[in-house]
Formats: structure tokens, sequence, C-alpha cells
């Protein structure tokens, strides 16, 4: 009998981790996405003891996260802070983990990291953001150097510009701008971007990348 698909899916009551998590479920997968109540990933403790009850994971999604976006004369170090511990950190405790627990079990698996565009091309008053999304490309990479001989997978997912809860208060002139950016002249989707991660998830030969999905290029 094939082993049944257990997935993790962190910051589990954002739009996208939500797209994610009906995704997977439509493919038979076992989902978890816990919101911060159930999983607050600025807590070693929590990570360890939510991961620990949930034995078998086989995928991974590094989705939770947060913004503090001001221009670094007025960014703060408790914000800097604040944004690198959930969305770069809090990334590494889960990973570990659920490394940890592949590695004593023996079982194949996925590690995929939600990125951003901004990691590659710095916006504006992003400076935390970006600098914690970039972490996480270099954190797909070693991770994919240390633990592929033993059949697990690292990849790292930028989604792109979303239409969802965190750019919803956006005003029309900031979403019309990034429209222009795209060579599309549209923004992707958190279904299509779910529809990609289980694309990926099913394709066994691919670790240590990373796919930007939408269309804006950047040198």
């Amino acid at each position: 009998m094939p082993q049944l698909k257990h997935a993790v899916i962190t910051g589990g009551q954002g739009d996208l981790a939500q797209a994610i998590a009906e995704e997977l479920g439509s493919l038979g997968y076992l989902v978890d996405a816990p919101g911060r109540k159930e999983l607050d990933v600025t807590s070693s403790e929590q990570v360890s003891a939510y991961m620990v009850d949930r034995p078998g994971i086989t995928l991974l999604v590094n989705c939770a996260g947060i913004t503090r976006d001001r221009s670094v004369a007025r960014l703060t170090e408790g914000d800097w802070d604040a944004v690198l511990d959930t969305n770069l950190t809090g990334a590494f405790r889960c990973a570990r983990q659920v490394v940890r627990q592949m590695l004593q079990s023996r079982t194949p698996g996925h590690l995929i990291q939600i990125g951003s565009f901004a990691s590659l091309a710095g916006d504006r008053g992003q400076a935390a953001y970006a600098a914690a999304k970039a972490g996480l490309i270099g954190l797909t990479r070693s991770l994919a150097r240390e633990v592929g001989a033993r059949g697990i997978r690292s990849n790292c997912v930028l989604p792109g510009f979303l239409e969802t809860k965190m750019t919803a208060d956006l005003p029309e002139s900031i979403l019309e701008k990034a429209r222009i950016n795209h060579c599309l002249g549209r923004f992707t989707t958190a279904k299509d971007t779910a529809r990609f991660i289980s694309n990926l998830d099913s394709l066994t030969g691919i670790s240590g990348q990373v796919f930007n999905l939408d269309s804006r290029i950047t040198t």
C-alpha cells in the first residue's frame, strides 16, 4: 500500500495556506494547517511539540509570515526582530524539527519555503521582509545539499503578488502600479500557486530550486 502523504502548512489561517490545504486535501493528502494559536512558529517548544505529535510528515510548507513595512530610517529593531523571527527563524525551527523526524524515521520528504519576489527585487519599505525572504533561499539550498542523499527535498516558491487579506487594504493606485511591473499585466492567484505546489511535490527529482510564479522579471 502506498504511503499516505501528510502535509503540514504553517500560517494556516492565511488565504494562500488555505488554498494549498484545499488543493492537497482534494488530492488525498492528510493536511494540518495550524494557525498561530495552534502553532506559534516563534516558539521552539511549540514547534517541537506540534511536530512530534504528527509523526509521518512527508511535506512541510512554511507559509507563516508577517510584515512590518516601513523605510529603514523608521524601522525599529523590534519590528526587524519580529519579521525575521517569524518569517525566517520560524521556518528554520519548523524545518529543523521535521528534518529530524524524517531522518529518524528514514522517511523521504519535501520541505517547501514560501518566499517572495521582494527577496530578489529588494522593494522599498520592505527591508526586513526582503531580508527574511532572501534568507529562506539560502536555507532552502543548504537543506537541499545536507539532506538530499537521504531522499529529502527542499525548494522555495515565490508566489508572486497575490490579492489576499494581506494586500486587501492597499489602494488601487498601488495595485495598478504593481500590475504594470508584470509582463502579463495581471497577478497570479493563490489557487494557481497551490496547484503549482502540489505538482512540485509530485516531481521527486527536483530540489534546491527557487521558483518565481508571476511575470515580473529582475536581473
